[in-house]
């Protein structure tokens, strides 16, 4: 009679307590994503090697991958997500078992990279805004010129400043729909290159977005990496 300890003796190793469609692939699954977002890389190549080797695609971890260093990495350290859609295009083109190479390479980075949700919450925010508020209009100086007689005849794009043609390259002016309340959908937080973001954002906007960002992510960020730019870009209204 065939058992499965007859086959584990046969194939030298112990059978994983894994299914693919089961409560393991979700338990496994949910461990590697806590593991690259609680900043431990050993545990989170441990799942990945676990689900790899129960037969787990690649693809799915590679996928998860690319989610996760979007949503808990984010802006705090931007070569996160390329580097995991390289890691799952290696995936695809290179095939196991040397995709896991890059698949470990990705793990790692993502892992050890600095953190912010920053984007996901904006994303919920924006997203809750829209159901509370309705479709928005589009704002006359905003709107698209390019039709005839729309800017003569119905004032479209008229009044808009093109950012280019300004000091800095930056026009301070309203892109929000009429009569809609500024919300802090965006809220850039103090760990890695969002700290640098948080600078730039106050120096565009001062006081009109100071509270979206923490006072913390003010006081992390080299105040003399932005010199003004002397880049002349010609005019181009829409």
């Amino acid at each position: 009679v065939l058992t499965l300890e007859l086959v584990e003796q046969a194939i030298g190793r112990r059978a994983l307590d894994y299914d693919k469609t089961g409560d393991q692939h979700y338990h496994t699954i949910s461990a590697y994503i806590k593991s690259l977002r609680g900043g431990d890389p050993d545990a989170a190549l441990l799942w990945m090697v676990r689900m790899l080797d129960a037969g787990e695609d690649p693809m799915f971890i590679a996928r998860r991958l690319v989610i996760q260093s979007s949503e808990d990495v984010g802006n705090a350290d931007p070569h996160a997500l390329p580097l995991a859609l390289a890691a799952l295009q290696a995936v695809e083109k290179v095939g196991l078992p040397e995709a896991a190479i890059p698949l470990a390479q990705a793990t790692v980075y993502v892992a050890t990279a600095p953190k912010s949700n920053a984007s996901y919450v904006a994303l919920g925010r924006a997203r809750e805004a829209l159901r509370e508020n309705g479709p928005p209009s589009v704002p006359m100086h905003l709107r698209a010129a390019s039709l005839r007689g729309a800017r003569e005849r119905l004032g479209e794009g008229v009044g808009y400043v093109y950012p280019h043609d300004e000091p800095e390259h930056f026009a301070r002016q309203d892109y929000l729909p009429p009569g809609w309340k500024r919300q802090p959908f965006y809220t850039p937080g103090e760990q890695g290159f969002e700290s640098e973001i948080a600078r730039r954002l106050q120096k565009w906007w001062g006081e009109n977005l100071a509270r979206n960002v923490s006072r913390e992510a003010w006081n992390t960020v080299n105040l003399d990496a932005y010199p003004k730019p002397d880049l002349d870009v010609s005019n181009t209204q829409d």
